[in-house]
């Protein structure tokens, strides 16, 4: 599970562009925390220390805990806008969470054991549709990637959501299909060899 992350910030007066480009002049990133049914606080954070957060690679499906003047409140980002030329952080969407809630979070598939896989050992290629899997976790259990074993998988198989063991706590949100989240798929060389072959057998029968 991800380590809970800490994150200060101070009560931002004033709303709109003009208050949120001041603030990016002082190296402070305006953001909100909402939800939870209470009024949404406007606020804003240094960004060196957000830049750092983002960098731990997990940021999006960690806890952040924001001190804002004392007053601690747990949550989790839901949206990071960054500018289309810098990449800086241009603002942060915080959802406030109670203790043993459970949210919504997209979580990172990792692919082991490949080397136990026959399609891959035989050049095969692991084609990978989704990256990230849809999960509602409990806030206090909330994995940093998902473990996908390959073992045993063969040139033309897929590996749907029900091969996966989820972690506890976790539950897939997608749940009115076995969705596909890997395919392997055959070399090219095999690919073509194969297609030589039905033109050859097809000239046969001609």
């Amino acid at each position: 599970m991800s380590d809970q992350l800490t994150l200060s910030a101070e009560t931002r007066e004033r709303a709109g562009k003009g208050a949120s480009r001041d603030l990016r002049r002082q190296n402070r990133i305006p953001a909100v925390i909402y939800g939870n049914k209470q009024d949404p606080e406007l606020i804003h954070v240094e960004e060196k220390a957000l830049v750092k957060l983002l960098m731990t690679g997990h940021f999006s499906n960690s806890v952040v805990e924001i001190d804002l003047g004392g007053k601690k409140q747990i949550t989790i980002p839901k949206d990071v806008a960054f500018h289309p030329v810098t990449d800086r952080p241009t603002h942060v969407d915080f959802l406030r969470i109670v203790k043993g809630a459970k949210v919504d979070v997209d979580v990172p598939v990792v692919f082991i054991n490949e080397e136990a896989s026959p399609g891959l050992k035989r050049g095969g290629v692991l084609n990978i549709v989704r990256h990230e899997l849809e999960l509602v976790c409990e806030n206090d259990k909330i994995p940093d990637d998902i473990q996908i074993d390959v073992t045993g998988f063969d040139v033309g198989d897929s590996i749907h959501i029900s091969h996966v063991k989820l972690p506890a706590g976790s539950e897939s949100k997608i749940t009115d299909r076995d969705f596909t989240i890997a395919t392997i798929v055959a070399p090219s060389g095999l690919k073509s060899q194969e297609g030589d072959t039905t033109k050859t057998d097809g000239a046969a029968d001609a």
